[in-house]
């Protein structure tokens, strides 16, 4: 089973490689994984520089639709030249593309099947401006909470917050809750009515949707498990911030839900 991981925003191909290193020890060697970077120079992200060196990455420096359809090019062209791929894992920011890549995917070619069987999502959500670019209504209420949950994480994931209080530091600005494995309901994520989605916007491969509650983002990767089919969902609440845990009890549930995608993939 191969992968293609895909970091955050102001971080790297290294870095995220170290950040999955716990949970990627317990699966076993038939699945692999190629860590890339993205392909424009970026400043860190709040915190990182404490932890790794430079140089870092991203896939776009702003949410203008020109640079998210840019970063989606070069995704065709990376899979392209270096797949097949069976699957994609992506935190944060590469989150973000694959979301958007997929349901960009499903509203103008949806006869043509994705170019990878399944998608691990962690600690991230589909950019609000590339839903309301696809027809999807954005409430003022959502574009709110949107940027306000934007700033808390670069305030608690920040060098002054990391020294001062550690891994408190983390708390979901929204409140938002759930109870392990179950997203919200849709009425109370950012605002948006999921009900109300089209149906052909669904992303029709197997996702799993891993999270934190402590995470200011937290929402986004709530609403982002509720563009996936329900039936080939799974969700994992990893109980800590906007982070990749590396306890044994959160990287052994990570890799069980990694293997499941590869499971999935196969019955359906």
């Amino acid at each position: 089973m191969r992968f293609l991981c895909l970091h955050g925003k102001g971080t790297s191909a290294s870095i995220f490689k170290s950040q999955t290193t716990s949970f990627r020890a317990k699966l076993n060697p038939s699945f692999t994984f190629d860590f890339v970077d993205g392909f424009l120079a970026s400043p860190p992200a709040a915190g990182i520089d404490l932890f790794y060196p430079p140089p870092y990455y991203s896939f776009w420096n702003t949410f203008a639709i020109p640079d998210i359809r840019r970063a989606h090019a070069w995704l065709r062209d990376l899979l392209a030249r270096d797949g097949p791929y069976d699957g994609v894992m992506c935190f944060s920011q590469g989150c973000s593309l694959i979301a958007s890549f997929c349901l960009y995917h499903q509203a103008e070619t949806p006869d043509e099947p994705l170019p990878f069987k399944t998608a691990v999502f962690i600690c991230g959500g589909a950019p609000m401006q590339a839903l309301e670019d696809l027809g999807i209504e954005v409430s003022p209420q959502a574009r709110d909470m949107d940027s306000k949950s934007s700033k808390a994480l670069a305030e608690q994931a920040s060098t002054d917050a990391i020294l001062k209080s550690g891994i408190d530091r983390w708390q979901n600005a929204h409140g938002a809750r759930s109870d392990s494995g179950v997203p919200l309901d849709p009425s109370n994520v950012f605002g948006l009515d999921f009900t109300q989605m089209p149906a052909h916007l669904r992303i029709k491969i197997p996702t799993v949707h891993i999270y934190g509650n402590k995470d200011p983002r937290c929402p986004a990767s709530l609403q982002l498990s509720h563009f996936s089919d329900p039936r080939l969902t799974k969700a994992y609440d990893h109980g800590g911030g906007h982070e990749v845990p590396r306890t044994s009890e959160v990287s052994e549930k990570i890799a069980q839900l990694v293997e499941w995608s590869a499971v999935a993939t196969r019955v359906g």
